[in-house]
Order: structure tokens, then sequence, then C-alpha cells
């Protein structure tokens, strides 16, 4: 029996559906035929792209890593230099929270969070933020040979520290339904911290 044609377009739209609701209620609290219906796909056609919500989890991982790894590029390519693009990225992430409310925060840390049961989602996040990280540290690397961000310490180390500072940040805007930890932790690690 031949496979089904399968539409990139429909596997974009039931992993973007995900995201939004993996963000809004959690991966558990996400049900296939919720996905399906907010796209508008029968349940049957789901397996002919994912074998399993597992599978789906996985996908949406990746998706959303690679949709931060774009806006990060596009932080960079919009600004005269690689400190203010990561800033920039940053700040992009505040606007996007903001504007949805605070719903959601960070997929990855939200899943890191709720998946530790599954060894293909902890891979994928692994992954995943150490993608991100590495992308980080690229550019935080270019700010160092060009002297505006501190070289007594690895672009490995600090990136890590950014990206940890700002998820423990993201998870007290969600408390407190403000940017304001947000905005504290930009100001501490671009004009504190980071600096030479």
């Amino acid at each position: 029996m031949a496979r089904p044609r399968l539409s990139d377009g429909t596997r974009t739209r039931l992993l973007e559906a995900s995201m939004s609701a993996f963000l809004e209620n959690g991966y558990h609290g996400t049900g296939i035929k919720q996905v399906l219906d907010a796209v508008n796909v029968p349940k049957g056609s789901f397996y002919n792209y994912f074998a399993s919500k597992e599978e789906l989890g996985v996908a949406v991982i990746r998706y959303y890593a690679q949709c931060s790894a774009d806006k990060l590029a596009g932080a960079l390519a919009d600004t005269p230099d690689p400190l203010t693009g990561v800033r920039t990225f940053f700040e992009r992430q505040m606007a996007e929270f903001e504007e949805v409310g605070f719903v959601g925060g960070c997929l990855l840390a939200n899943l890191a969070g709720e998946l530790d049961g599954s060894e293909a989602c902890r891979r994928a996040l692994a992954t995943a933020f150490r993608e991100w990280r590495d992308g980080v540290r690229d550019a935080l690397g270019a700010a160092q040979a060009e002297g505006t961000v501190r070289t007594d310490v690895d672009a490995t180390e600090l990136a890590d520290m950014l990206i940890e500072a700002w998820e423990g940040a993201v998870i007290r805007m969600k408390i407190d339904q403000t940017v304001v930890p947000l905005e504290r932790c930009l100001r501490r690690q671009f004009d504190g911290y980071l600096r030479p």
C-alpha cells in the first residue's frame, strides 16, 4: 500500500498548534485531539506525520529550537554589533512574553520540568539548550574579539550564565506577571557582568 502524500504545510501547522498548546496547557495537559481540532486535521492523518505524542513532542522541541535560532540570527543581522544583537534577541523575547500576557514563557524550560520520564524528549531538550547556548556563545565570542565583552571568562561559560539567569527570570515573570525580572536580568548581565 502506498504511503499517503504528506504536506509540509500541514506538518508545520501541527507543530505550531502543538507548540502553542504546550505553552498554554503543558505537554500532559494537551491532547492530540485538541491540536488536530485547532488545525482542522482528521485524527487518522496525525499518524501520517507522527507515530506518537512523544514523537510529536520531540518534533516540537526541534521546531521551537529552530525558530529560536532563526530569531537569534535575525537579531544579530538587524544590529550593528554582536553584543547588541544578543541583547536585542532577549528583548524581543521579552516583548513576545508581554504581548501574550505572560502565558507560557520558554517552551524548553517548561517541557524540561514536565518531561523527565521521556528519554527521547530529554535528549531533544538537551540538544536544543546546547544549540541555543552555542549560538549565544558564538555571538559573545565575537563581542569578546571586538572588546565589548569581558575576556577573563570563556564565552561558553558566559553564555551558560546568561541563559540560566534568563530562565530563572522567566519563572519569576510568570509568577509575578510582569517583565520586571527580565528587565533586571538583562540590565545586570549586559550592563554589568558581561562588560569588560
